[in-house]
């Protein structure tokens, strides 16, 4: 049955923004590494590379947004530190120091990881009848699935 943000238990709540957060913090640390690989890739594929980190950046700092909101919406607290989204995020910074294929493995696996952090949190929702964040974490995962087979393509 779906529940409005409002009808949600405390619990459910939170587990629900827990979720959220984590998937806030990984698409945040997602959108600094691409647009460092956007400032950094160089090779024969630099054009179209920085083309695409530069497409994956500007969607991911939108997703952020509508993760966040989707948090305020449940009437709790979006992490809004760098250091709180590196300290949670399962997906890691790097320097920019690497070749083309590596930030390509770099993002790819950075993109597999929020469509799973994105899946576990849909599922939550899921679970206690948030049907507004299960859309939203469903709509965001299927693309990060679809930007993580294009990177795929790139290293085929």
């Amino acid at each position: 049955m779906t529940q409005p943000a409002a009808a949600l238990s405390t619990d459910a709540k939170t587990q629900i923004v827990e979720a959220l957060n984590q998937s806030v913090a990984e698409t945040a640390v997602t959108t600094m590494l691409a647009q460092n690989f956007h400032w950094n890739v160089k090779g024969m594929a630099f054009g179209p590379l920085h083309e695409m980190f530069q497409k994956i950046y500007e969607d991911h700092f939108v997703a952020q947004d509508d993760l966040a909101e989707r948090i305020k919406a449940l009437d709790a607290h979006a992490e809004g530190t760098l250091a709180g989204m590196i300290a949670r995020s399962k997906v890691q910074e790097n320097d920019g120091h690497a070749t083309d294929k590596q930030m390509i493995k770099m993002m790819l696996d950075a993109q597999e990881t929020l469509a799973a952090t994105l899946a576990g949190c849909g599922e939550i929702a899921s679970k206690h009848g948030d049907t507004l964040t299960e859309d939203l974490c469903i709509a965001r995962g299927q693309e990060h699935e679809k930007l993580a087979w294009f990177l795929r393509s790139h290293l085929a």
